[in-house]
């Protein structure tokens, strides 16, 4: 049976009325919930009810993988440890913004929301979050900021972007573009 549904941590996927929990899932409260990302598989193995299981896909490699190299959007900054419900996000805790410092570490003067990033990929999570990202390596971090005055910055330093209109400088966790990430 090929795959069907795709899936993430936490997604419920059915009654135990209505499957036989198989690989990749949980159990709470009479419910089967999936426990990793990817594909829902329900399979009558013999039994009265079919057994269902989440499976990732290695071949495709759509999802990214640990150490995997991801570009990202950020989409808000949370001072707590709430993590997001959205499919397919990721967080950078405070701890893995940089490499060195880490206490030192003010996340909104690393990032700001509409940013695009070069992030790792540490964890792939679990039933309460997604992905875990770090930008903890020079390679890593902000590569695309706007302005408040709505122009692409350029960036100036490790830590610092410049807005090329007002010349007003904003804090970032600024990425050192490596080639191979460019794309002619």
């Amino acid at each position: 049976m090929s795959p069907m549904k795709l899936c993430v941590p936490g997604d419920k996927l059915c009654s135990t009325v209505d499957c036989i929990p198989g690989t990749g899932v949980y159990l709470r409260h009479g419910c089967i919930y999936s426990s990793l990302t990817g594909y829902v598989l329900k399979k009558n193995e013999g039994e009265e009810l079919p057994v269902i299981s989440v499976v990732r896909e290695t071949e495709t490699q759509l999802l990214p993988d640990v150490g995997a190299i991801v570009t990202c959007k950020v989409t808000s900054i949370n001072p707590g440890s709430t993590p997001l419900k959205d499919r397919f996000r990721g967080t950078i805790r405070k701890e893995d913004v940089r490499a060195t410092e880490k206490d030192k570490v003010e996340t909104y003067k690393s990032f700001r929301p509409g940013d695009i990033v070069l992030a790792k990929v540490i964890s792939l999570g679990d039933v309460q979050s997604n992905y875990l990202l770090t930008t903890a390596e020079n390679e890593l971090g902000v590569v695309v900021a706007h302005s408040e005055a709505g122009a692409q910055m350029v960036p100036i330093s490790w830590c610092e972007m410049q807005c090329p209109q007002t010349h007003g400088k904003e804090f970032r966790k600024v990425a050192r573009v490596q080639p191979e990430f460019l794309q002619a």
